[in-house]
């Protein structure tokens, strides 16, 4: 079976799957190059409202298929940063669902999701320093805004592999499943995900992202908006609400002046 990302849908959740299970789900040059347009496929069905990242079997990603990587380290490193913020940047919630190894690029795509949960037993490792590599600038900032400076240090300058339960306690990953449970944790997880409003989410993501320079555009996007009433009535109604706001319909534009 050839490397790729397959993807499923199922009801309002996109699963992205890394497949590469001859080199423990290692990315090739050409699934690098595929996320981002696959991602920009999910951002505009509206009927997709999270993505859930995992790997194939029992092993996440174990970072960049070298063999498959031609042309200079820096391009290789390029593809690499290009996936990871295409998925940084994907306006919808991001899970990312891990097992066994994650690590080099997998760290970078995990990092990359908004939330991750991880299986008794994963694996976690930057590892460049074993190659002499320099870790993006982009990627490193995103390490440490999860981890702290102190770890993010650790990892990069040992390379070192942490288990799960360290992960846990730097931030690395939200959650620790036991064996066996990280599948009905997902799914109750993207349940709670997709019942959220959209609106509330996608502002979110901007502004801790680090975009406060949008508080205007969303100030638009709420003002008026049927969201906000449904909200309000169902909590009144003790009722789920039904939220229509959806980051793939055209928006409304917030002007100045």
């Amino acid at each position: 079976m050839e490397p790729q990302l397959s993807h499923r849908v199922e009801g309002a959740v996109a699963t992205v799957v890394i497949s590469h299970p001859a080199k423990r789900n290692a990315m090739t040059a050409a699934m690098w190059r595929a996320l981002p347009p696959l991602l920009d496929a999910f951002a505009c069905d509206p009927e997709v409202r999270a993505v859930v990242l995992t790997g194939e079997g029992g092993t996440f990603c174990a970072g960049a298929d070298i063999s498959t990587l031609q042309g200079s380290p820096e391009e290789a490193k390029g593809l690499a940063v290009a996936a990871e913020e295409a998925l940084a940047a994907f306006p919808k919630p991001t899970v990312a669902a891990v097992r066994g190894h994650c690590v080099g690029g997998g760290v970078q795509l995990a990092a990359a999701c908004d939330l991750r949960l991880a299986e008794e037993g994963a694996l976690f490792g930057v590892t460049p320093a074993r190659l002499g590599i320099v870790y993006p600038a982009s990627s490193t900032r995103r390490l440490m805004s999860l981890v702290g400076p102190s770890a993010a240090k650790y990892l990069l300058f040992t390379a070192a592999l942490i288990d799960s339960g360290r992960a846990l306690r730097t931030g690395l990953v939200d959650e620790v499943l036991p064996d066996g449970g990280l599948d009905e944790r997902i799914a109750e997880l993207t349940g709670v995900l997709v019942s959220r409003s959209q609106l509330t989410q996608a502002a979110a993501k901007e502004f801790t992202g680090g975009r406060t320079d949008r508080d205007a555009h969303w100030a638009e996007q709420a003002r008026d908006n049927p969201d906000t009433a449904e909200g309000v009535a169902a909590f009144l109604e003790r009722r789920r609400p039904c939220f229509t706001w959806s980051v793939a319909a055209p928006q409304r534009v917030a002007t100045s002046g």
